[in-house]
């Protein structure tokens, strides 16, 4: 997507993961499969009543290896190769620090040296970091809205220049235990370490 020089720097400090020749764009990830859809529905959920994991939260582990090729459905890797796209695998990080055990994959055109590119990460986290990372975000301007899956913390509407569906940009999604990214809130749907 296009950032503007705030939206840039924003999304800088939170990932630590975008190069100035590979930012992401608000290009439509592609559309989850049947197969998809029914595994983002396992993730664990969080009602909107419920408060963030309390800070005895244990940090939620993948149960295979992740890398760019398992964060996201076999089928999405294959239509996202046949486009020419790769990804490009750094830590997933909040700012400098990167949280341990977690990766972010910034998939995009190498040999073209441009702003578009799809961006999908995930790392387990505790509940006393989530809630703090939750704060940090919103201070900083981003919106926070509970739901059953958990909490979306997004980027403010007003510096986001690309959007899915829903009008949302970059978002996190606070799991129990878990956190994940993507340049959009539609993208979430696709991650998912544990299948």
């Amino acid at each position: 997507m296009r950032f503007s020089t705030r939206a840039l720097a924003v999304a800088a400090v939170s990932l630590g993961v975008l190069a100035a020749t590979t930012a992401c764009t608000g290009t439509p990830s592609p559309a989850p499969s049947a197969s998809s859809a029914s595994r983002a529905s396992d993730e664990p959920t969080r009602s909107a009543s419920s408060p963030t994991p309390a800070a005895t939260d244990v940090p939620a582990a993948s149960p295979r290896p992740l890398s760019c090729e398992t964060l996201i459905p076999a089928d999405t890797v294959a239509a996202l190769h046949a486009q020419g796209w790769s990804a490009m695998q750094r830590d997933f990080a909040f700012g400098p620090d990167p949280v341990p055990g977690g990766i972010a994959c910034l998939w995009a055109d190498p040999s073209t040296a441009s702003d578009h590119g799809l961006l999908y990460g995930w790392a387990p986290i505790s509940g006393a970091d989530a809630a703090a990372r939750e704060a940090e975000l919103v201070s900083e301007g981003w919106v926070r809205e509970d739901s059953d899956r958990g909490v979306y913390v997004t980027a403010d509407p007003r510096t986001t220049l690309s959007r899915d569906a829903e009008g949302y940009g970059m978002t996190y999604l606070f799991g129990r235990g878990w956190v994940s990214v993507s340049d959009t809130k539609q993208g979430l749907i696709l991650i998912n370490p544990r299948s």
